[in-house]
């Protein structure tokens, strides 16, 4: 009788630690749950770092591997391949060129070869369904190591550590245990500070010693694929988001609240970029560029339209996650992990639009466009409210289009328009009861100057053909002329537009601009 009323003990003790584990995994949090679900067979991995903090009884580390867990989905290591417009892959590797001229002829020489050619994403890896428990406690245990030892970190909050210390990775490079070699490397930085407990001083004092190895080559262009720091170590070199992610590895590894910001698109320049910039333990920002320019040293080139912060946490107010009616959104505006910082660098204004035509039913999102290598990229959305929407904090003295995205492609929905310093709108309605005769100088943003003999310097091409466009729902052309010493002259310009000039074989880098007091003004 006894025995068997031990053996029922036992098996009660069995139920209540079977029904224990249950109740705690249960007791995970609910974006922690949705992770270990979508990890698949990983899952294993993740709840042994949860099983590892909760052992050590640390409820601080328990809630950062919660964090990391739960904000890993869309995390991973992407590859980009050079297609062909049939999606055949064509070999090309940057180091293959000693310069960046010699591999952008090669580069022509294919398209020349092949047509059109573009990088086009190959794999993405989901740190999800890869990452491991020995890397994951590493990460955590060093970042924790240098929150809690280092002078600069000591008034830093835990969130911001959770999102700019914490993170073990900058963007989509492959996953390497970096953070043990860099909080090594600058174990005993701190001595050659005059103030311990200065974070920018010491951001400055290792972004010299990054910039001692590694630096800027515009080859890296043609290298979508984000490096990760055995390549990058091995190159000595790399393109913006490369010299972002060395230089966030090692201020992270000492406790440096690290990030980046970018702007998807300059808006009166082509292209777009990437800098750093450093939180400090009072929430302000200071941006800088790794391996180039401390902070407080560092002055953009271009205009702003917009900044954004990348983020390891998912932001739910981004677009992604608010319903709407279209199902495909422009791929920049379409993260999950980035907020909107454009306040902290310019002025800017929210933006009412009303359209002034009928919007279709199978939209509710409209969006602002910048125009960038040239073609308008939308760069801000607002929700349509009846036949309006609102843009919030654009930056000013900026040419916008308002605009559809619909089959993934742009659509221009109302007149163009600057939005100025004060907050209000010169639209751009070519008046073509107004026409006007304009002299050019100049494709793209040169200063204008006046030679000794008072005639205008220009920057054209003399030989070169040039094709006039102003802006009416789209590009219509005023003609072509063949570039002399002189400026070239249309007779034929409208009113009230917004113009650009077109060099034939152009590069696209041409700008934008009006015309007022005789002379191009550059948007």
């Amino acid at each position: 009788m006894v025995r068997k009323f031990y053996k029922m003990l036992l098996w009660l003790q069995v139920l209540l630690m079977a029904g224990a584990g249950c109740s705690h995994r249960n007791a995970y949090p609910t974006g922690v749950q949705e992770a270990l679900k979508k990890a698949g067979k990983n899952r294993n991995q993740l709840e042994k770092v949860i099983t590892h903090y909760q052992a050590e009884n640390d409820s601080l580390k328990l809630k950062a591997a919660f964090f990391l867990i739960e904000n890993m989905e869309g995390h991973g290591y992407v590859t980009y391949a050079l297609q062909d417009t049939l999606e055949e892959e064509i070999p090309f590797e940057v180091t293959d060129y000693p310069d960046f001229p010699t591999l952008e002829m090669a580069f022509d020489s294919l398209e020349g070869a092949y047509g059109k050619l573009d990088f086009e994403k190959k794999d993405f890896t989901y740190d999800l369904n890869v990452i491991t428990a020995d890397f994951l406690i590493e990460q955590i245990d060093y970042a924790f190591k240098a929150w809690r030892e280092k002078p600069w970190a000591a008034g830093l909050s835990f969130d911001n550590f959770c999102e700019y210390v914490l993170p073990y990775r900058g963007s989509n490079e492959p996953l390497e245990n970096w953070r043990r070699q860099f909080y090594d490397e600058y174990a005993k930085i701190e001595n050659q500070l005059k103030d311990p407990a200065d974070p920018v001083a010491a951001a400055a004092l290792i972004n010299d010693d990054v910039r001692s190895w590694f630096g800027f080559d515009p080859r890296y262009y043609y290298h979508p694929t984000d490096q990760g720091l055995a390549e990058m170590t091995a190159n000595g070199l790399g393109r913006c988001e490369d010299m972002t992610n060395v230089t966030i590895y090692a201020m992270r590894a000492v406790g440096l609240a690290v990030t980046s910001d970018y702007t998807p698109y300059w808006a009166n320049a082509g292209n777009n970029h990437a800098w750093n910039a450093i939180i400090l333990p009072d929430g302000r920002a200071i941006p800088f560029m790794g391996a180039e320019a401390d902070p407080g040293k560092y002055n953009l080139a271009n205009k702003l339209a917009k900044v954004y912060r990348k983020t390891y946490g998912i932001q739910k107010n981004n677009l992604t996650f608010i319903e709407h009616k279209q199902e495909s959104l422009p791929p920049w505006l379409s993260g999950k992990s980035y907020r909107d910082v454009t306040s902290d660098y310019v002025k800017t204004c929210d933006v009412p639009v009303a359209f002034d035509r009928a919007l279709p039913d199978s939209v509710d999102i409209a969006y602002l466009c910048v125009f960038n290598s040239g073609e308008w990229q939308a760069i801000q959305w607002g929700m349509i409210q009846g036949d309006s929407a609102v843009f919030a904090a654009m930056g000013t003295g900026i040419a916008y289009l308002p605009a559809l995205y619909m089959n993934k492609e742009i659509v221009p929905f109302g007149p163009a328009f600057i939005l100025k310093d004060d907050c209000g709108k010169t639209e751009f309605r070519p008046d073509k009861n107004r026409i006007n005769a304009i002299r050019l100088v100049s494709s793209t943003a040169r200063r204008q100057q006046k030679s000794t003999d008072s005639i205008k310097g220009t920057y054209l091409n003399v030989g070169s053909s040039y094709e006039l466009f102003y802006w009416d729902d789209g590009w219509q052309s005023l003609g072509k002329k063949v570039a002399g010493r002189g400026p070239l002259v249309f007779d034929n310009a409208p009113g009230n537009a917004l113009f650009h000039l077109v060099a034939e074989n152009s590069d696209d880098e041409e700008r934008i601009f009006s015309f007022a007091g005789g002379r191009q003004i550059w948007w």
